[in-house]
Order: structure tokens, then C-alpha cells, then sequence
């Protein structure tokens, strides 16, 4: 299982409450564009709409300049493969007041692409301050022990 992209801004910003996996419905030269990691998540977000759940403001860079489509738009909605009860418990989660799905990261599987994706509630400010204190702390902690052997 190789990770390709990862929404690095997705643990800082949110607590992820829990964790699914969805497939994509992608073109050819998006797969491609993936596998080279060329895209980015920040941003994006999940939304389900008509039964359906979509990844919207997905920035995939095109594979090769020369040879992608002309009406090519790199932050297209892609749809999402997911099962009924899934999405409509994805749907429940997604009225719920604070909640938000985003997505956390795009690996391959075996031969397909995958998206991981949170239920997330959004931090507030103090508590993005307490995880830059505790980054900070484990951060001098490591070199205490670097240094101290």
C-alpha cells in the first residue's frame, strides 16, 4: 500500500473522529498524474448530493501539459465509490452541526486508487495552539536523546 498524496493541514486542523475508504472515478491521465503526485488535498472537502458523494476542489495538475484535453478542468468534482449505507450514513454525519468529511489521503491498494476519508470537527484556535506545544515539546525531548547518547 503506497501512499500518494496526503492532506498534511488535515490533523492540525481537525480532530478526525473516524476513518473510511471510498474508491475514485477518475480519467486515464488522472491516474497517471497520481501516481506521478501531482496533485494536492488541501482544501478539498467531501459533499454528498443526490445520493452520491463527490470530492470537491481536488486540484489534480494534468499528466502530460501537451496531451490532456483541452476542456480539462483539474479541480472537476470526482465521484466517490462508495456503498448505499455508507453513503447515507456519510449523509447523517454530514448534517450533523461542527462535522465536516475530508479527505486525508490518496494510496494505491493492490492495483486501484484509493481515497481515505475523516469525520472531522474543526479545532478552535487554543487547540491548535496546544498541538504546536506538544509538537514543540517532542521535538526537544528527541534531541535531548539525541544528545544525550
Amino acid at each position: 500500500m503506497e501512499e500518494l498524496i496526503k492532506n498534511k493541514k488535515a490533523n492540525f486542523d481537525y480532530h478526525i473522529i473516524e476513518k473510511m475508504e471510498a474508491g475514485l472515478v477518475l480519467f486515464g491521465h488522472e491516474v497517471k498524474a497520481l501516481r506521478k503526485k501531482k496533485a494536492t488535498l488541501v482544501g478539498s472537502y467531501i459533499t454528498v448530493k443526490n445520493g452520491e458523494c463527490f470530492l470537491v476542489n481536488c486540484n489534480i495538475s494534468p499528466y502530460q501539459q501537451r496531451n490532456t484535453p483541452k476542456d480539462y478542468n483539474p479541480r472537476r468534482d470526482r465521484k466517490l465509490l462508495l456503498q448505499k449505507n455508507e453513503i447515507d450514513y456519510l449523509f447523517g454525519k454530514e448534517k450533523e452541526r461542527g462535522v465536516t468529511l475530508i479527505p486525508l489521503r490518496i494510496y494505491s491498494k493492490k492495483n486501484l486508487l484509493k481515497l481515505e476519508l475523516g469525520v472531522a470537527k474543526g479545532k478552535k484556535k487554543y487547540d491548535k495552539r496546544d498541538t504546536i506545544k506538544k509538537r514543540e515539546i517532542d521535538k526537544k525531548l528527541r534531541r535531548f536523546e539525541k544528545n544525550k547518547r
